[in-house]
């Protein structure tokens, strides 16, 4: 079977794909090539503005040829640089071959060499992938991050009067209101997401194994370690000073966990809003041609908020494997991190499906408020509390005990209820009119 939309193993490349194709340029094998061949043109360019000796004579005129490499990388590039993989069976070696077969002609013989000169694989590959993370997080990840907790603040907004039964233990507790509830989702996902920003997104630039030998020994009277940060920072990454072969990948570990700390949100609100859902504190918006069950006409799931929290399930479980796995290497360096990395897109491809899922799901909702009315009217008991923290204001003796007697039985508690209650107390009447002011519905806090 050719690879089709229909026939791709993964629904990331499969029946999801139009929802990730931004992904592709970063995460796909082209984006690792593509973002390879810039690693290596920008590496040279440095070499000869730094200058190395032997590329003084190199004229600045040929950087924009050079940089085209990458600028105008196209599909059959990376074909071109498989083929080359076919023969040296090696990848980042064929992206070298692939750079000196189109620049010859084009840069004197003399300067070929010097294009991935003194590198290993790691150098290059532990600065092509923090920096298509870092540009794919900045240009496509973050934003619908940020789009989530805008709509959270717009629906919060919108309902910030609306008082709700609370429930703790999955039992009624003291009201709050709906739109409170949403806000606390934005300041989890605000603060994740500004620790995210922060993290330094950390590259390995240093040799073999390291210590910059190859360089050292060609030219021991350079800076090596001064090159490597500029050149590694002129990237806007920041160059880890002490590494065996590769990076140790602590940065991306922690990058990784707060992904997952985001997504962890996420699911806590997909499932908060399916129980309000069942609960008919909403309903959905209704397509004409759309189909809640193939047997019960009835039905509209919230398939959207289901969805997004089992692509997060995903997502979550990629994260949490790599942040573990991916700091551990057998002294100087295996090859788990390589093999393992080649997935860096998935958990993300996962969580822009969540992401938008999420969005759908949110923009359905429609609010029932007769129904949380209806929930409050039948729950006067809540404000139990309310009322003896008056009473112990006051110094009424035992007011604690007094409620509890009063609400722990089985009848049902009403507005009647506790007025009577309340009627019966020995305070002031100025004290009872501040007792019945408090109801289910007023009873909000701030």
């Amino acid at each position: 079977m050719d690879l089709s939309a229909l026939t791709a193993i993964s629904p990331i490349d499969g029946r999801y794909r139009r929802q990730v194709t931004a992904l592709a340029p970063y995460f796909s094998e082209y984006g690792l090539i593509r973002y390879r061949v810039r690693i290596e043109v920008a590496y040279f360019i440095a070499l000869c503005e730094w200058p190395v000796p032997q590329l003084k004579a190199v004229n600045p005129s040929l950087f924009p040829v050079l940089r085209g490499l990458y600028e105008n990388f196209s599909e059959a590039d990376a074909l071109r640089i498989k083929e080359i993989e076919s023969v040296t069976n090696h990848d980042v070696k064929a992206v070298e071959y692939f750079i000196k077969e189109k620049l010859k002609g084009q840069l004197d013989e003399q300067y070929l060499e010097f294009i991935h000169f003194g590198l290993t694989s790691q150098d290059v590959n532990n600065t092509a992938i923090p920096l298509l993370l870092n540009e794919a997080i900045e240009s496509e990840i973050i934003p619908l991050y940020q789009k989530a907790i805008q709509r959270l603040q717009e629906l919060a907004e919108q309902w910030k009067a609306i008082p709700m039964l609370a429930r703790t233990h999955g039992q009624p507790a003291s009201p709050t209101r709906l739109g409170k509830e949403l806000l606390v989702f934005c300041e989890r996902l605000e603060k994740q997401l500004a620790l995210l920003e922060q993290l330094p997104a950390a590259a390995k630039f240093g040799g073999a194994t390291g210590n910059f030998n190859a360089h050292r020994v060609a030219y021991p009277d350079v800076d090596w370690k001064l090159f490597g940060d500029k050149f590694v920072e002129s990237l806007g990454l920041v160059r880890s000073q002490f590494t065996t072969q590769i990076e140790h990948y602590d940065m991306l570990a922690a990058l990784l966990d707060t992904i997952k700390r985001l997504n962890t949100i996420l699911i806590d609100l997909d499932r908060d809003i399916w129980t309000y859902v069942s609960m008919n504190y909403f309903k959905q918006k209704i397509k004409a041609n759309e189909v809640g069950s193939s047997a019960m006409p009835h039905k509209v799931n919230p398939i959207d908020f289901e969805n997004s929290e089992g692509n997060l399930g995903i997502a979550n479980a990629l994260l949490e494997h790599l942040s573990a796995k991916l700091p551990i290497s057998r002294l100087q360096r295996d090859l788990t991190d390589s093999t393992v990395l080649r997935n860096i897109g998935v958990p993300f491809a996962h969580s822009v499906i969540a992401l938008n899922a999420s969005l759908k799901g949110l923009d359905k909702l429609e609010l029932n408020e007769a129904a949380i009315r209806a929930d409050l009217e039948e729950n006067w008991a809540v404000v139990a509390e309310g009322i003896q923290t008056i009473l112990r204001r006051e110094g009424y003796p035992q007011p604690y005990e007094a409620l509890k007697a009063l609400t722990r039985t089985n009848t049902k508690i009403t507005a009647d209820t506790i007025s009577q209650f309340i009627d019966g107390l020995k305070v002031s009447d100025a004290i009872k009119e501040e007792l019945r002011a408090v109801t289910p519905f007023s009873y909000t806090g701030v």
